[in-house]
C-alpha cells in the first residue's frame, strides 16, 4: 500500500494527503483503508466526506465517526466548507482573475465531463474563481477556489477554454510526462466536535512542473 502522511488526527478528524491513484472511497486500497492501516487499526471508522479524483493528489479530511461524517457533510451541502486549489495550465486566462461559470454534463460511459451551451437533464451549473499566482513561459499557475464541486469541474472548465491543466491525460490532447499538475491546496471548515472554524494549508511537491512555475 501506499505511504500516507498524517497531518492531524483527533477522536473526530483526520487530516491527510491523499497520494495520487488512489481512490478517494471506502474500498481495498481507498484512502480510509491506507488510514486504517497507517492508524494500526483494520477496523477504524473512517469516512469520506468529500472526494479528489483518483489522479489527483493534496489535502483530504475524513470523518472518524458517523456524527463527524454527518456535520461535515451538511457544511458541504451548505458551502461552509471552503476548498482551494493548485493547477498548473498550459497557456494563461486573459484576466489575473476571475470567475468560471458553466453548465456540466457528465457522460458516465466515457467517464468524462463536458461543458454544455444548453440546461437538460443530468446538467448543472459548475462555479469557481480563479486567481494567477505565478506564469513563467507558456505555464501559469493559478489558486482555484470552488464555489461547486461537480466531478472534473475544474479540469473540465479550464480546458473547455483552451486551457487544459498539465499532465491531464482525459481533457488536454498534450503530452507532458508527469502527473496532473492538479493539488488540494487548503481545508476551512468547523470543527465537527468544538464548531471552532479551522484551516489547513499545503504547498504541492518540488518536482514538475510545480518547481518551474
Amino acid at each position: 500500500m501506499e505511504t500516507l502522511t498524517i497531518l492531524h488526527s483527533d477522536r473526530e478528524i483526520l487530516v491527510c494527503v491523499k497520494p495520487a491513484g488512489v481512490l478517494s472511497t471506502d474500498e481495498p486500497g481507498g484512502l480510509p483503508a491506507l488510514v486504517r492501516e497507517a492508524l494500526g487499526d483494520p477496523g477504524a471508522c473512517v469516512r469520506t466526506v468529500h472526494r479528489l479524483d483518483r489522479v489527483v493528489s493534496g489535502l483530504m479530511v475524513l470523518a472518524r465517526t458517523p456524527e463527524a461524517a454527518s456535520r461535515l457533510s451538511r457544511q458541504i451541502r451548505d458551502r461552509e466548507f471552503d476548498k482551494e486549489y493548485l493547477a498548473v495550465l498550459h497557456g494563461c486566462p486573459p484576466e489575473p482573475r476571475g470567475e468560471l461559470r458553466d453548465l456540466l454534463l457528465r457522460s458516465k460511459p466515457e467517464r468524462k465531463t463536458y461543458v454544455v451551451t444548453e440546461p437538460g437533464k443530468g446538467v448543472q451549473e459548475a462555479v469557481l474563481t480563479y486567481r494567477v499566482v505565478n506564469r513563467r513561459g507558456d505555464l501559469s499557475r493559478v489558486l482555484i477556489h470552488l464555489e461547486t464541486g461537480r466531478t472534473h469541474q475544474i479540469r473540465a472548465q479550464f480546458s473547455a477554454r483552451g486551457l487544459p491543466l498539465v499532465g491531464d491525460r482525459k481533457y488536454s490532447l498534450l503530452e507532458d510526462g508527469c502527473p496532473i499538475a492538479l493539488w488540494s491546496h487548503s481545508l476551512t471548515f468547523r470543527h465537527p466536535a468544538t464548531g471552532e472554524r479551522v484551516s489547513y494549508r499545503l504547498e504541492p511537491p518540488e518536482i514538475y512542473p510545480w518547481e518551474t512555475v
